[in-house]
Protein backbone atom coordinates (compact mmCIF):
# COMPACT_ATOMS: atom_id res chain seq x y z
CA UNK A 1 0.00 0.00 0.00
CA UNK A 2 1.26 3.40 -0.96
CA UNK A 3 2.60 5.60 2.30
CA UNK A 4 0.03 8.15 2.70
CA UNK A 5 -2.43 7.19 -0.02
CA UNK A 6 -5.80 5.11 1.00
CA UNK A 7 -6.15 1.61 -0.68
CA UNK A 8 -8.81 2.40 -3.26
CA UNK A 9 -11.60 0.06 -4.14
CA UNK A 10 -14.09 0.48 -7.15
CA UNK A 11 -17.63 -1.38 -7.69
CA UNK A 12 -17.64 -1.87 -11.22
CA UNK A 13 -21.66 -2.80 -11.90
CA UNK A 14 -20.96 -3.13 -15.51
CA UNK A 15 -24.21 -4.33 -16.99
CA UNK A 16 -26.40 -4.42 -13.90
CA UNK A 17 -28.67 -4.11 -12.57
CA UNK A 18 -31.91 -4.25 -14.74
CA UNK A 19 -33.91 -1.30 -13.64
CA UNK A 20 -33.49 2.50 -12.18
CA UNK A 21 -35.18 1.78 -8.98
CA UNK A 22 -32.96 -1.27 -8.55
CA UNK A 23 -29.66 1.13 -9.05
CA UNK A 24 -30.81 3.58 -6.82
CA UNK A 25 -31.83 0.72 -3.94
CA UNK A 26 -28.28 -0.04 -4.64
CA UNK A 27 -26.63 3.66 -4.05
CA UNK A 28 -28.96 4.10 -1.36
CA UNK A 29 -28.00 0.92 0.35
CA UNK A 30 -24.07 1.91 0.15
CA UNK A 31 -24.40 5.22 0.84
CA UNK A 32 -25.80 3.88 4.56
CA UNK A 33 -23.30 1.56 5.01
CA UNK A 34 -19.80 3.19 4.10
CA UNK A 35 -20.72 6.42 6.14
CA UNK A 36 -19.47 4.12 9.03
CA UNK A 37 -16.33 2.99 7.03
CA UNK A 38 -13.11 5.44 6.88
CA UNK A 39 -9.75 5.50 5.23
CA UNK A 40 -10.57 3.48 2.10
CA UNK A 41 -11.79 5.67 -0.73
CA UNK A 42 -14.45 3.98 -2.39
CA UNK A 43 -15.86 4.31 -6.13
CA UNK A 44 -18.92 2.62 -7.88
CA UNK A 45 -19.26 2.74 -11.11
CA UNK A 46 -22.89 2.10 -12.49
CA UNK A 47 -23.69 2.29 -16.01
CA UNK A 48 -23.90 5.28 -17.72
CA UNK A 49 -27.66 4.95 -17.65
CA UNK A 50 -28.41 5.13 -13.85
CA UNK A 51 -25.32 7.47 -13.00
CA UNK A 52 -28.47 10.40 -12.08
CA UNK A 53 -30.44 7.87 -10.09
CA UNK A 54 -27.01 6.77 -7.97
CA UNK A 55 -25.95 10.43 -7.66
CA UNK A 56 -29.73 11.17 -6.50
CA UNK A 57 -29.19 8.67 -4.31
CA UNK A 58 -25.80 8.89 -3.03
CA UNK A 59 -27.01 12.73 -2.76
CA UNK A 60 -24.49 15.48 -0.85
CA UNK A 61 -22.54 11.90 0.39
CA UNK A 62 -18.80 11.71 0.45
CA UNK A 63 -19.24 8.02 1.86
CA UNK A 64 -18.35 6.81 -2.10
CA UNK A 65 -17.21 8.35 -5.00
CA UNK A 66 -18.92 7.74 -8.22
CA UNK A 67 -16.92 6.13 -11.44
CA UNK A 68 -18.20 5.80 -15.07
CA UNK A 69 -17.41 2.66 -16.99
CA UNK A 70 -16.19 4.24 -20.04
CA UNK A 71 -15.48 7.64 -21.88
CA UNK A 72 -15.10 8.93 -24.81
CA UNK A 73 -11.69 11.43 -25.40
CA UNK A 74 -13.97 14.13 -27.37
CA UNK A 75 -16.29 16.79 -25.51
CA UNK A 76 -18.58 16.71 -27.81
CA UNK A 77 -19.51 15.80 -31.69
CA UNK A 78 -20.87 13.26 -34.09
CA UNK A 79 -20.07 9.82 -32.15
CA UNK A 80 -23.49 8.07 -31.51
CA UNK A 81 -23.78 5.82 -28.66
CA UNK A 82 -20.59 7.65 -27.02
CA UNK A 83 -21.01 9.28 -23.49
CA UNK A 84 -18.28 12.69 -23.13
CA UNK A 85 -16.87 13.64 -19.60
CA UNK A 86 -18.32 16.64 -19.76
CA UNK A 87 -21.59 15.01 -19.44
CA UNK A 88 -19.98 12.38 -17.08
CA UNK A 89 -18.73 15.07 -14.39
CA UNK A 90 -22.33 16.37 -14.31
CA UNK A 91 -23.46 14.00 -12.47
CA UNK A 92 -19.87 14.26 -9.65
CA UNK A 93 -18.23 11.05 -11.91
CA UNK A 94 -14.68 11.67 -11.19
CA UNK A 95 -13.18 8.06 -11.91
CA UNK A 96 -13.02 6.47 -15.12
CA UNK A 97 -12.72 2.95 -15.99
CA UNK A 98 -10.50 2.61 -19.36
CA UNK A 99 -9.61 -0.20 -21.19
CA UNK A 100 -11.54 -2.68 -19.58
CA UNK A 101 -10.35 -6.69 -20.84
CA UNK A 102 -13.96 -6.93 -21.53
CA UNK A 103 -14.04 -3.54 -23.97
CA UNK A 104 -10.29 -4.49 -25.20
CA UNK A 105 -11.85 -7.95 -26.16
CA UNK A 106 -14.63 -5.51 -28.54
CA UNK A 107 -11.61 -3.84 -30.33
CA UNK A 108 -10.64 -1.22 -27.77
CA UNK A 109 -6.82 -0.53 -28.50
CA UNK A 110 -3.62 0.93 -26.50
CA UNK A 111 -3.85 3.66 -28.51
CA UNK A 112 -7.22 4.30 -27.96
CA UNK A 113 -6.50 3.94 -24.23
CA UNK A 114 -4.01 6.61 -24.03
CA UNK A 115 -6.16 8.94 -25.84
CA UNK A 116 -9.06 8.37 -23.11
CA UNK A 117 -6.54 8.57 -20.62
CA UNK A 118 -5.17 11.78 -21.84
CA UNK A 119 -8.75 13.22 -21.76
CA UNK A 120 -9.90 12.15 -18.36
CA UNK A 121 -6.46 13.68 -16.91
CA UNK A 122 -7.36 17.20 -18.56
CA UNK A 123 -10.78 17.33 -17.35
CA UNK A 124 -9.50 16.39 -13.66
CA UNK A 125 -10.87 12.81 -13.15
CA UNK A 126 -8.58 10.07 -12.50
CA UNK A 127 -8.65 7.38 -14.79
CA UNK A 128 -8.36 3.44 -13.81
CA UNK A 129 -6.26 1.95 -16.66
CA UNK A 130 -7.07 -1.90 -16.91
CA UNK A 131 -4.26 -4.59 -18.29
CA UNK A 132 -3.37 -8.08 -18.55
CA UNK A 133 -2.82 -10.90 -20.08
CA UNK A 134 -4.49 -13.80 -21.66
CA UNK A 135 -2.36 -16.93 -20.32
CA UNK A 136 1.16 -17.11 -18.55
CA UNK A 137 4.06 -18.78 -20.29
CA UNK A 138 7.26 -20.34 -18.43
CA UNK A 139 9.35 -18.08 -20.53
CA UNK A 140 7.81 -14.99 -19.16
CA UNK A 141 6.66 -13.45 -22.30
CA UNK A 142 3.41 -12.10 -20.99
CA UNK A 143 5.64 -9.64 -18.72
CA UNK A 144 6.29 -8.01 -22.04
CA UNK A 145 2.38 -8.16 -23.13
CA UNK A 146 2.11 -6.09 -20.03
CA UNK A 147 4.59 -3.92 -20.23
CA UNK A 148 3.63 -2.44 -23.71
CA UNK A 149 0.16 -1.92 -22.37
CA UNK A 150 1.42 -0.03 -19.29
CA UNK A 151 3.70 2.05 -21.38
CA UNK A 152 1.31 2.66 -24.52
CA UNK A 153 -1.31 4.10 -21.55
CA UNK A 154 0.93 6.32 -20.07
CA UNK A 155 2.29 8.26 -23.24
CA UNK A 156 2.34 11.94 -23.12
CA UNK A 157 0.95 11.32 -19.18
CA UNK A 158 3.42 14.02 -17.74
CA UNK A 159 4.63 12.94 -13.87
CA UNK A 160 2.96 15.54 -12.69
CA UNK A 161 -0.44 13.90 -13.27
CA UNK A 162 0.40 10.44 -11.97
CA UNK A 163 -1.70 11.15 -8.82
CA UNK A 164 -4.87 11.01 -11.41
CA UNK A 165 -3.87 7.12 -12.61
CA UNK A 166 -4.78 3.85 -11.34
CA UNK A 167 -3.39 0.49 -12.81
CA UNK A 168 -5.93 -2.11 -12.65
CA UNK A 169 -4.22 -5.33 -12.83
CA UNK A 170 -6.80 -8.13 -14.10
CA UNK A 171 -5.41 -11.64 -15.56
CA UNK A 172 -7.85 -12.83 -18.20
CA UNK A 173 -6.65 -16.24 -17.78
CA UNK A 174 -7.85 -16.29 -13.61
CA UNK A 175 -11.29 -14.71 -14.17
CA UNK A 176 -14.12 -17.28 -15.06
CA UNK A 177 -11.74 -19.84 -16.07
CA UNK A 178 -12.35 -21.92 -12.66
CA UNK A 179 -8.18 -21.01 -12.48
CA UNK A 180 -7.08 -18.72 -9.42
CA UNK A 181 -4.33 -16.07 -9.65
CA UNK A 182 -2.21 -16.65 -6.48
CA UNK A 183 -1.25 -14.01 -4.35
CA UNK A 184 1.91 -14.53 -5.15
CA UNK A 185 1.38 -14.05 -8.60
CA UNK A 186 -0.45 -10.68 -7.73
CA UNK A 187 2.15 -9.87 -5.73
CA UNK A 188 5.11 -10.19 -8.57
CA UNK A 189 2.72 -8.28 -11.44
CA UNK A 190 2.53 -5.67 -9.18
CA UNK A 191 5.83 -4.74 -8.17
CA UNK A 192 6.70 -5.78 -12.03
CA UNK A 193 4.18 -2.81 -12.84
CA UNK A 194 5.69 -0.31 -10.78
CA UNK A 195 9.13 -1.16 -12.03
CA UNK A 196 7.69 -0.50 -15.37
CA UNK A 197 6.77 2.71 -13.84
CA UNK A 198 9.70 3.87 -12.20
CA UNK A 199 11.82 3.33 -15.50
CA UNK A 200 9.47 5.27 -17.30
CA UNK A 201 9.25 8.69 -14.29
CA UNK A 202 11.62 7.49 -10.93
CA UNK A 203 10.61 5.40 -8.45
CA UNK A 204 9.35 8.57 -6.31
CA UNK A 205 6.68 9.84 -8.81
CA UNK A 206 6.12 6.12 -9.66
CA UNK A 207 4.97 5.91 -6.26
CA UNK A 208 1.97 8.68 -6.84
CA UNK A 209 0.34 4.92 -8.80
CA UNK A 210 -1.71 3.03 -7.16
CA UNK A 211 -1.76 -0.51 -8.55
CA UNK A 212 -5.07 -2.56 -7.76
CA UNK A 213 -6.18 -6.02 -8.41
CA UNK A 214 -9.35 -7.38 -10.58
CA UNK A 215 -10.09 -10.94 -10.57
CA UNK A 216 -12.99 -13.02 -9.19
CA UNK A 217 -12.35 -10.74 -5.87
CA UNK A 218 -14.57 -11.64 -3.14
CA UNK A 219 -15.69 -11.09 0.54
CA UNK A 220 -13.98 -14.44 1.04
CA UNK A 221 -10.12 -13.71 -0.42
CA UNK A 222 -10.09 -10.10 -0.61
CA UNK A 223 -8.12 -9.52 3.13
CA UNK A 224 -5.27 -12.74 1.51
CA UNK A 225 -5.07 -10.98 -1.68
CA UNK A 226 -4.85 -7.68 0.10
CA UNK A 227 -2.46 -9.04 2.74
CA UNK A 228 -0.37 -11.49 0.88
CA UNK A 229 -0.55 -9.81 -2.63
CA UNK A 230 0.73 -6.33 -1.34
CA UNK A 231 -1.86 -4.08 -3.92
CA UNK A 232 -3.41 -1.19 -3.49
CA UNK A 233 -6.80 -2.21 -3.35
CA UNK A 234 -9.02 -4.26 -6.12
CA UNK A 235 -11.28 -3.24 -8.83
CA UNK A 236 -14.35 -6.05 -7.87
CA UNK A 237 -16.97 -6.90 -10.23
CA UNK A 238 -20.16 -9.17 -9.10
CA UNK A 239 -19.54 -8.71 -5.64
CA UNK A 240 -20.27 -5.28 -5.94
CA UNK A 241 -23.85 -5.51 -6.82
CA UNK A 242 -24.17 -7.31 -3.14
CA UNK A 243 -23.64 -4.97 -0.25
CA UNK A 244 -23.33 -6.89 2.49
CA UNK A 245 -20.11 -8.47 0.11
CA UNK A 246 -18.86 -5.57 -1.14
CA UNK A 247 -18.46 -3.58 2.63
CA UNK A 248 -16.68 -7.16 3.72
CA UNK A 249 -14.31 -6.09 0.83
CA UNK A 250 -14.03 -2.76 1.62
CA UNK A 251 -13.11 -3.48 5.55
CA UNK A 252 -10.96 -5.84 4.57
CA UNK A 253 -8.47 -3.25 3.37
CA UNK A 254 -8.32 -0.61 6.27
CA UNK A 255 -5.20 -2.57 7.72
CA UNK A 256 -2.19 -4.32 6.61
Amino acid sequence: MKTGIPPLIVGNWKMNPQSVSLSAKLGAEFKKRLSAISGVDVVVAPPSIYLESVHRARNSSKSYALGAQNAHFAQLGAHTGEVSLPMLKDFDVSYIIIGHSERRALGETDVLVNEKLLAVIKAGCTGIVCVGELKRDHGGHYLSHIEAQVRKALVKVSRTKLSQVVVAYEPLWAIGTGKNATPADIYEMKLFIEKVISDIYGRNYAQKVRVIYGGSVSGKNAQELFVDGMVDGFLVGGASLHPEEFIQIVKSVRER
